[in-house]
């Protein structure tokens, strides 16, 4: 794996053994790997210089990591994708954090290949799939304007900010209007793989991004529902 100046990730957690071993697989992999083991300590590191990505425990002293992701979120305006680890595994937890607007997550216990193996995914999104989008043509649709070289989305006239995933997601869809796709097949096509992701993820980035570009996200007219199969992209919304 080749990397940059600026591809390193950032491993916060409070838990020793949980930092070195993921850092051990992360750096077979060929990555760059910081530390930081408190809220604090993960600005700093964050100020000092920003990661590629961020694994980001939630439980943390000082500041949990839903505060540090908040944070990134509002205060930069090209913020790293952040994965979460969390011991909760209540499905609302897991889904309070995506809608925060973190990339993905990982529910502790773990197997340090499968996170290895979900970072690798997220940066392929943020940054590979990013390189492939530049040669496509910008995506409009009346009032929604898509484009892959700028990673910027126009909704009636206003910038609207999207995560990685989000657009990602929103793009994957309109290069496909009225195709209905499972969120197996998004997960799939969007995330780069579906072994390890909960489904639910795919309904979080859509209501998500409903609520972005949507006049009415409890109305939709763009991102639509196919009860009992999956979503599809309305180009006419």
């Amino acid at each position: 794996m080749l990397l940059n100046d600026t591809e390193d990730i950032l491993i916060v957690d409070d838990e020793a053994s949980v930092v070195e071993v993921v850092s051990l697989y992360l750096k077979r992999e060929g990555f760059r790997v910081r530390q930081a083991r408190s809220g604090r300590g993960a600005l700093a590191a964050i100020q000092e210089k920003m990661p590629a990505l961020v694994v980001l425990d939630v439980m943390l002293p000082e500041l949990d990591g839903l505060e540090i992701m908040r944070r990134l979120r509002h205060q930069n305006p090209a913020p790293p994708p952040v994965i979460l680890l969390t011991a909760r595994a209540q499905e609302t937890d897991r889904i309070y954090g995506l809608e925060m607007g973190a990339d993905d997550y990982v529910t502790k216990p773990f197997s340090p290949a499968e996170l290895a193996a979900r970072v690798k995914a997220v940066l392929r999104r943020a940054r590979g799939g990013q390189n492939a989008a530049a040669e496509r043509d910008v995506v409009q649709f009346n009032n929604l304007i898509i484009n892959p070289l700028t990673r910027q989305v126009t909704v009636r006239g206003e910038d609207v900010e999207l995560t990685a995933t989000e657009f990602n997601l929103l793009l994957f869809m309109a290069q496909h209007p009225r195709q209905v796709f499972s969120r197996d097949q998004l997960l799939e096509n969007v995330w780069g793989f579906s072994e390890y992701v909960d489904p639910s993820t795919v309904t979080v980035h859509i209501r998500r991004l409903r609520e972005k570009i949507e006049v009415d996200a409890s109305r939709p007219q763009r991102l639509l529902t196919v009860w009992g199969v999956g979503y599809k992209f309305d180009p006419e919304g």
